[in-house]
């Protein structure tokens, strides 16, 4: 990680995406909404790295696909730079590809299988580099090849002959290719072995001195945000219910969610990982389709008091933290 500038990079405002459902019989249909992101704010500035963490289903990788206009959202700002891009078109949002790329979670099922890898890094650079030349094309892969670690010869395999992990560097390196200065990292190691996780780790880590990108790092392993991430997000129900610098947020949780999940990481020393006190959530994870007076966690909530039932808490700044450190809770403060 490096020292970010102060000018953000990204900025999300109130961002929701919500899908339209219909239920029910043919004479009595219900009409509706799921609610996959409901609200979603925060910032990113250049060198920084948000993690975003959270139970499966609370709208981490729907908020980086709206962010980045592959879906469009319902409603929020996103500013890119200083300028609006949620809602562009395909034609406006061009030049904006440029800026944001993604790397997703399926090394395998994200490379197309009748392309060669000389073609597939290639690719974005016959879009946004339409003047280059195929030799021109040919050098700039074998140094994008070269740049995550692979051998710069292997530009004319195809995915099935490469491992897991080295499917994903071929990933990193298409995202590259048109020199972007932020990348949305959808789960880019949940399906590599663990070894191989620390290794495409550290290579984002490294690509990241090198060339000053930030990152929106979305994962389950809580261990690995904290270890990449500058800012951490805790998402829940399509909501931020705690953001924090990474190490106020594993030193110091405010938000019952966040403890719950910070209680289930094992630590290494088996002595103190016998005497570890769990919190275990009870409760059925709410539906997205409904809309909840209170708390959305309210029904899970072992700190649930009858003020939390009536209205929804606001992601607050806690005092102490300049702001640094919100949650969303009546309680936080406590």
């Amino acid at each position: 990680m490096i020292k970010a500038s102060d000018a953000p990079l990204l900025e999300v405002r109130d961002l929701k995406v919500h899908f339209p459902f219909r239920r029910g019989s043919l004479f009595r249909p219900e009409h509706g909404f799921i609610r996959a992101v409901d609200g979603v704010s925060f910032s990113l500035r250049e060198g920084e790295t948000l993690g975003l963490v959270g139970e499966s289903g609370c709208g981490k990788s729907t908020t980086a696909r709206a962010v980045l206009n592959l879906i469009p959202p319902t409603f929020g700002e996103v500013c890119l730079e200083g300028e609006p891009i949620a809602g562009l078109s395909d034609t406006a949002m061009l030049p904006h590809r440029q800026t944001m790329q993604m790397i997703f979670q399926d090394p395998f099922a994200s490379l197309n299988p009748r392309m060669t890898v000389g073609r597939i890094v290639g690719e974005p650079l016959k879009i946004f580099r339409p003047g280059m030349d195929r030799e021109g094309r040919a050098v700039e892969v074998m140094r994008l090849l070269d740049m995550v670690g692979l051998n710069p010869r292997f530009l004319n395999r195809y995915p099935h002959e490469f491992s897991g992990g080295q499917r994903q560097r071929i990933g990193i390196a298409r995202a590259l290719a048109v020199g972007p200065k932020l990348i949305f990292c959808d789960e880019p190691v949940s399906a590599l072995d663990v070894s191989i996780q620390a290794q495409i780790v550290n290579l984002l880590e490294d690509l990241q001195t090198q060339l000053k990108l930030a990152y929106v790092f979305i994962a389950h392993d809580l261990s690995l945000v904290r270890h990449i991430s500058d800012m951490v997000g805790v998402m829940y129900l399509g909501r931020i219910v705690e953001i924090a610098p990474a190490d106020e947020l594993y030193r110091n949780p405010r938000h019952p969610y966040t403890k719950a999940l910070l209680s289930a990481v094992p630590v290494a020393d088996p002595q103190i990982e016998r005497t570890r006190q769990r919190i275990v959530l009870t409760g059925d994870v709410p539906s997205p389709d409904r809309v909840y007076p209170g708390c959305p966690f309210a029904d899970r909530c072992p700190q649930v008091r009858d003020e939390c039932r009536k209205s929804p808490p606001k992601l607050e700044g806690i005092a102490g933290t300049a702001d640094v450190h919100q949650a969303a809770c009546f309680f936080a403060r406590d």
